[in-house]
């Protein structure tokens, strides 16, 4: 289910909208990876490796768009208080995350992320930021 939301979909949903913006000379592609898709996490193989594949297959992909002024963002946030853990049924991954998440003092809102992406994405279509890497301050990792 990882490999299908965090690749295939990513592959389909540029696959939908990328020839009617190359044909438009314009648009915007802004896809969500994570930290994890630049730094490991012990015990956490599957989800780094498809992040990681997110933030390349975008790097990639913004390289190709470029030349038809299509502008492709990545978005790498660290923690976010959402219902992840949720589908987690191993309890002591969840004491462990909660401690972590104390100890740091919290972690990101959705509404922290949504306005990076806000932001992101007001720019100029002549201005791509390429990435933003977002965490709460005190996550050291």
């Amino acid at each position: 289910a990882m490999l299908d939301v965090n690749i295939k979909g990513l592959l389909n949903g540029v696959h939908a909208v990328a020839e009617s913006m190359v044909k438009r000379n314009s648009g915007t592609i802004i896809n969500i990876s994570s930290i994890a898709g630049i730094k490991t996490f012990p015990n956490h193989t599957a989800y780094v490796g498809t992040k990681f594949a997110v933030s390349g297959l975008s790097e990639n992909l913004r390289e190709e768009m470029a030349p038809h002024n299509v502008r492709v963002i990545t978005i790498e946030p660290g923690a976010v208080d959402t219902t992840l853990l949720s589908h987690t049924t191993d309890e002591s991954i969840k004491e462990n995350y909660n401690i972590w998440k104390e100890d740091m003092g919290g972690v990101l809102s959705v509404e922290d992320v949504s306005n990076a992406i806000i932001y992101a994405y007001n720019q100029p279509q002549n201005v791509c930021i390429r990435e933003i890497v977002i965490a709460a301050t005190k996550q050291l990792s």
